[in-house]
């Protein structure tokens, strides 16, 4: 395969980067497939307006409420409403910590854009503007992830591509601008999600219109020269991913770096250490599964926790978390179902785990917070929540999308989709 790289020079110091020749065929991406298909049917129909909402300052959260959200061991610092914030719905959120000054940023995907928010202040949120959509290509999915300084950001619409956008020009605003992308790297067109290892510099976007839907490999390590790095296109479709150098018990894999998947009907785990040559150690289904959506590892790496989009408005389950043991990562073993408490039926979305704790945005529900402490038992307990959605917690896909639980000040900000940017503060033992 023989690919031509031509970096064009753009005004205020911008790069475009181009790729020319082919990955691998295109092929349709996941709303084409069947369980993607439905899926985006049910998302698509569950599609409510944008709240008029009015920005809210900070609340303790006192018997059950704050401001009017239902909660539980969670304070509202403030919210930002989509309208005080570049406006249209909302979709993924990522944060970036800017190790030079301490100052800490929401990076809040929206359909037609991207939001740069200053939370350094929590009780006072600056909106410091917008990077639009790649050439105004409005996307319902949008997903975005920092390395070494740089947003890198993916939507699911054809020919949008992957923008790298320099955070570090944030430093000293104080009023919105309207912003562009440093990098524009199209060798993809459409993505539903992109995932970056910062240990080794690599990103992943996955449901792309490449590589059979499954993992479109970036070597980032130059952040601002995305190179294309190779497939995992065996197991096809890949709705998202968590990519490690692994450390955990299965002493054959220390050092490696694997994936763990989440590849619409199955859990698989693959060795991409040689981007030329990755290695598929196993998928695995299992009992209830109706759309595999996302997970994320303990950190000790021995537990996966996983949420399954489609089980609850289907079977009508209460919200459901599955708890997988890795141990052995060419025989991962599905171990125990976390349940949502009673009249809990959200359906579940994006999770991520820090420490002893599991962050949620289960849509409807808002943030849960799970204790995962005996996830060895395959087990977890609720630990705190915030209800954005204050009116329903039913199988529907309204309210919040996804949340950022790393900032160093222990701040937690979710999206809501129709609703904006939440700061909260869990107050865990």
């Amino acid at each position: 395969m023989r690919v031509v790289r031509i970096v064009t020079a753009l005004a205020a110091g911008t790069l475009a980067v181009t790729m020319l020749g082919s990955v691998a065929p295109s092929v349709a991406h996941a709303p084409d497939t069947p369980a993607g298909r439905a899926s985006a049917q049910e998302f698509m129909a569950q599609r409510e307006p944008t709240q008029r909402l009015a920005a809210a300052a900070a609340a303790t959260c006192t018997n059950g409420q704050a401001a009017g959200y239902p909660c539980r061991n969670v304070d509202l610092m403030s919210f930002l409403p989509l309208a005080n914030m570049g406006g249209s719905q909302a979709n993924d959120i990522w944060g970036w910590t800017d190790s030079t000054t301490g100052k800490e940023y929401a990076l809040v995907g929206r359909r037609n854009g991207t939001s740069f928010v200053d939370v350094s202040n929590p009780t006072a949120p600056v909106y410091l503007g917008n990077l639009p959509a790649y050439q105004n290509r409005s996307a319902v999915w949008r997903d975005i992830k920092v390395y070494r300084n740089h947003a890198y950001v993916v939507a699911d619409v054809s020919g949008h591509g992957m923008q790298v956008f320099d955070l570090t020009r944030l430093r000293g605003v104080t009023s919105p601008q309207t912003w562009t992308a440093n990098v524009h790297y199209n060798r993809f067109g459409n993505s539903h999600n992109i995932a970056i290892n910062e240990q080794t510099g690599y990103a992943y976007a996955v449901g792309t219109n490449t590589c059979s839907g499954g993992l479109h490999m970036i070597d980032i390590r130059t952040p601002r020269s995305p190179v294309y790095a190779g497939c995992v296109s065996n197991d096809g479709y890949t709705h998202d991913t968590q990519c490690v150098v692994y450390q955990g018990p299965d002493t054959a894999y220390t050092g490696r770096e694997i994936c763990v998947s989440s590849n619409e009907d199955t859990v698989t785990v693959v060795d991409v250490t040689s981007k030329s040559s990755p290695r598929q150690l196993s998928r695995i289904g299992y009992t209830g599964r109706a759309y595999t959506h996302q997970g994320w590892f303990t950190e000790n790496q021995r537990y996966f926790l996983l949420d399954d989009e489609l089980d609850e408005s289907r079977r009508g389950v209460n919200t459901q978390t599955y708890i997988w043991d890795l141990t052995d990562l060419d025989a991962p073993r599905h171990i125990g179902t976390y349940s949502a408490p009673s009249g809990v039926k959200a359906t579940d979305h994006n999770q991520y785990v820090k420490g002893n704790y599991s962050y949620q945005a289960n849509y409807r529900a808002g943030l849960r917070i799970l204790d995962v402490r005996n996830v060895a038992g395959g087990q977890a307990t609720e630990a705190g929540y915030f209800d954005v959605y204050p009116s329903s917690n039913s199988a529907s896909m309204n309210g919040a999308w996804s949340t950022y639980p790393y900032f160093p000040s222990g701040i937690v900000v979710v999206s809501g989709i129709e609703q904006g940017l939440f700061v909260l503060q869990p107050r865990l033992s």
